[in-house]
């Protein structure tokens, strides 16, 4: 199982830096930064919340699921 970090996409899309998104979500440009890059353990559902609604997207939009078999072929 493994759930992709699609962050970079939904940033490049609305044209936004990480910078300004971390400003305005209320996080650190460095936490910001492990979560785009897929190295987070986890993330809280306020932050979750916070992204989307800046990004105004879904939170489908910036997390995706990938299946055993997908990350194998």
């Amino acid at each position: 199982m493994a759930i992709i970090i699609t962050l970079d996409v939904m940033l490049a899309i609305r044209k936004m830096r990480l910078n300004n998104l971390a400003e305005k979500v209320g996080i650190t440009p460095q936490n910001l930064s492990i979560l785009k890059t897929g190295k987070a353990k986890a993330i809280r559902l306020h932050t979750l919340d916070a992204i989307c609604k800046t990004l105004e997207c879904q939170p489908g939009d910036i997390l995706k699921y990938i299946s055993d078999d997908e990350v194998k072929s």
